[in-house]
């Protein structure tokens, strides 16, 4: 069992990076590959090491958590290496976690490759497993652990992630959104809407 690598980003894919762990290219499938750019530096990757009949694949987050959280998406029936790794791309594994917590089906089927049924047997397998993670995820980032983002009601349950997918789409980068959220207090109002949360975010972004 392959537990993490350490070694220089040498080249990206869409799907992959290869890092040169001592003169060995090691392919490693991430959520994000282009979040390991930018660095001549060794990364380490925590990986899962993946065997089937026809591959050895080795799958790399850059946290513990991110690696507890798709090895326990694992767990679910009809869940693969490839559907865990895009719903880790979809998400950060806080917004996954408390989505599980709080049975809110309608944010993870958003997720690629989640379906109905899928969400469903994702939170009656892991809604009692979460809790660990959410743990190591307050204490490694050193912020108090925010459910109300991806909780059920209009307000500031939805609010945020569909302003965020809509900001997106506008052609504001991920690393922008995360600060306008960061500027925001990472809160929505109770009863806030996803246009009310758009213009407090735009003017957060407008501040630089």
């Amino acid at each position: 069992m392959i537990d993490y690598v350490k070694g220089r980003v040498v080249h990206i894919e869409t799907e992959y990076v290869v890092l040169d762990v001592r003169d060995i290219g090691y392919r490693v499938f991430t959520p994000n590959p282009y979040a390991l750019a930018g660095s001549d530096e060794p990364v380490t990757v925590y990986t899962h090491h993946h065997v089937r009949e026809d591959a050895t694949l080795l799958f790399g987050f850059g946290t513990r958590e991110e690696q507890k959280l798709f090895r326990k998406l694992l767990d679910v029936s009809g869940i693969g290496p490839r559907v865990a790794l895009g719903v880790l791309a979809g998400a950060k594994p806080e917004s996954v976690i408390a989505a599980i917590q709080q049975e809110n089906v309608a944010f993870l089927t958003k997720l690629p490759g989640i379906g109905r049924k899928t969400a469903q047997r994702m939170i009656l397998d892991l809604k009692d497993k979460m809790d660990a993670i959410a743990g190591s995820l307050v204490a490694a980032a050193g912020l108090e652990y925010e459910t109300a983002a991806v909780s059920g009601g209009e307000g500031a349950g939805t609010a945020w992630p569909e302003a965020r997918e809509a900001l997106a789409a506008l052609g504001y980068t991920a690393a922008e959104l995360d600060r306008a959220w960061q500027g925001l207090g990472r809160k929505a109002e109770p009863d806030e809407t996803v246009d009310a949360l758009m213009k407090r975010a735009l003017q957060q972004l407008f501040k630089g």
